[in-house]
């Protein structure tokens, strides 16, 4: 895993573009701590920095292979889960390989197969390559997006880089938002619509797409997206697909040239994959698997049940980490050190964010990040697999509108009034696009119809929110996080799977569940479904809430040119009283006065300037 950064234009001489270079490569620095490369010739330069985890004697970058009398050079971010094969296959075609990086082979994948080159990798990824001779660029995004990969357009050439603040390093790109940047953030966000970047101008290739850039101009096109077909097997043999896919993307990603560790929360995801990394350990003879946990202070003293957090994890993890015999690690986080991370975590992000969600991750990445590397992580199965209260819940199913934020009316009472006024159109037209480019059977019943809308609406947006986080918080800290959930293999299938056999036995995650029942212990088979976990400590709320009304009374603080005094006050005083979430189940009273707090932070640190 790495950063990456590039900047093409037809008219500079960038040869004399040193200390721009130079300044977004440093912005960089935590993606890749362990090494940095730069590139430069009259109209281009690619930045590199390297979080060394495959080959890291060998696989420096920039890295250029010259073939039929043209030099093509590539920056990679990510990892190819599907090297051998492919390494190979493209010795068979004549091609030769001094390093053993999966860098050389996505590079060669290039050389040899062209654009094309995207269908045939299986993992995570954005990457780059420049042809000298022929002055074209071409940049990549995996199926999933995992990996992100934000771009800037204008009249003479192209800025692209893994992070946002990287492009605005460059000075030919202002820290401008307009009206839907703000529609972003106030009415979507921490949620952003496919392929937007807020600030003005700057965009992000979708998952599964790729652009190509030459003197005529940019070309973008999607070689994967969510594709209808019948599903042939019965549920006896999607249960086993399901395992043998599921294992088979877990094992592959175990793959690692420095030590390796999983997320355990004592649910059924990270469970799953601590048990098949775990497996895979002793019969590599690489001995047990180190597992990390992570809690709140005194969270045991204030935890309260409720319909998304029934029960707390840690009765769970010690259950599955003793099941296994894994080495295993619970990292408690200070409430002062959460509340104070905020604002590291919005910068992480380069957004406001899922405010104290984000904030505890990138504490507890950073803590991990003390002894390994690189590690696996159960997200996405939810999205995929109907895991979520909204797939279950015929009043939420059926709802024309986003399931994690059915109504605006949270985020109406503490903008002002008249901001915003075209706001509901906006979102509604995010909703409805996505539903209306869900591809469909005819075969479909009604049920199986809303399912695969569902399913899009999650993939595209809400899962690719999570995606985000667990990107930004853990390569802030220089850890790599790999998500075999996100195999593209397992999302086709599933996306094809009749919501009678995903929720088999009436279950969410039904399939998957049976997929592991003989494996994993019953009582994490049958655990109910259980978010990642957050503070219930009132000191954290009494936290947020003092630096918000600091915010509120400060006249120099940009949000209050949108905020309601009024309305943020209600939150505070009460509490308890919203009756639906700002953002999915874990976004409540102490979360919003979080995200009042990042937004503030944001609009200072990244001097925002509101174009309307």
């Amino acid at each position: 895993m790495c950063g990456i950064a590039g900047w093409y234009d037809r008219n500079l001489d960038l040869r004399t573009a040193v200390d721009i270079i130079s300044g977004m490569s440093e912005s960089l620095k935590r993606r890749g701590p362990d090494d940095s490369g730069i590139m430069t010739e009259r109209n281009i330069a690619l930045i590199h920095r390297r979080l060394a985890v495959i080959d890291p004697a060998n696989g420096r970058q920039p890295m250029s292979r010259t073939y039929g009398k043209k030099t093509y050079t590539i920056i990679y971010n990510g990892e190819l889960y599907n090297t051998e094969e492919l390494r190979d296959e493209l010795k068979t075609a004549g091609y030769s390989f001094s390093t053993g990086s999966d860098t050389e082979v996505v590079l060669t994948s290039y050389i040899c197969w062209g654009n094309s080159c995207t269908e045939r990798l299986n993992g995570i990824f954005a990457f780059a390559v420049w042809c000298s001779e022929t002055e074209t660029l071409f940049l990549a995004r995996d199926r999933i997006g995992v990996k992100p990969l934000f771009y800037y357009l204008y009249d003479t050439g192209l800025v692209f880089a893994s992070e946002i603040k990287t492009l605005l390093k460059n000075p030919l790109i202002p820290p401008q938002i307009d009206s839907q940047g703000l529609s972003e953030i106030f009415l979507i966000g921490p949620g952003r619509t496919p392929g937007q970047g807020i600030f003005r101008g700057i965009k992000e290739l979708l998952p599964g797409e790729y652009a190509v850039l030459d003197r005529r101009g940019l070309y973008r096109k999607r070689y994967f997206r969510l594709t209808a077909h019948e599903h042939e097997d019965d549920a006896e043999a999607s249960i086993r697909k399901v395992r043998e896919l599921l294992t088979d993307s877990i094992e592959r990603q175990l793959v690692s040239d420095v030590p390796l560790f999983c997320f355990l929360s004592g649910g059924l995801d990270s469970s799953i994959i601590s048990y098949v990394a775990s497996e895979y350990k002793k019969r590599t003879g690489a001995g047990a698997i180190d597992t990390y946990s992570v809690d709140y202070t005194d969270n045991s003293r204030y935890f309260k049940k409720n319909l998304f957090q029934p029960t707390p994890d840690s009765e769970f993890i010690n259950i599955m980490s003793e099941a296994i015999g894994s080495r295993h690690h619970s990292v408690v986080i200070d409430n002062y050190d959460l509340y104070r991370s905020l604002t590291a975590a919005a910068q992480a992000r380069d957004l406001p964010g899922m405010a104290d969600v984000d904030s505890s991750l990138l504490l507890f990445c950073g803590k991990i990040k003390e002894d390994f590397t690189v590690g696996l992580s159960g997200e996405c199965a939810d999205e995929l697999f109907g895991g979520y209260p909204w797939y279950h819940n015929k009043e939420i199913l059926y709802d024309d509108n986003f399931p994690w934020s059915r109504s605006l009316d949270i985020r109406r009472s503490i903008l002002k009034k008249g901001f915003l006024p075209h706001g509901e159109e906006y979102v509604r037209q995010r909703y409805s696009d996505t539903c209306r480019n869900t591809e469909r059977l005819k075969s479909d019943s009604r049920l199986d119809a809303r399912m695969r809308e569902m399913f899009s609406l999650n993939f595209y947006w809400f899962m690719q929110t999570l995606l985000d986080r667990k990107d930004r918080m853990s390569m802030y800290n220089g850890l790599e996080v790999r998500v075999p959930f996100c195999d593209w293999r397992i999302v086709d299938y599933a996306f094809n799977m009749p919501w009678s056999i995903k929720a088999f036995g009436g279950r969410e995650k039904g399939v998957v569940r049976s997929a592991f029942r003989e494996l994993l212990p019953d009582s994490i088979i049958d655990r109910k479904k259980s978010p990642y976990p957050k503070t219930h400590n009132p000191l954290y709320f009494e936290l947020c809430a003092g630096k918000v009304r600091e915010i509120l009374s400060d006249p120099t603080s940009p949000v209050n040119e949108f905020l309601d005094k009024n309305g943020i006050e209600e939150i505070i005083e009460h509490p308890d009283k919203i009756s639906s979430p700002w953002y999915g189940q874990l976004m409540r009273a102490p979360q919003i006065l979080a995200y009042i707090i990042q937004l503030d932070h944001w609009f200072r640190k990244y001097n925002v300037n509101v174009m309307l």
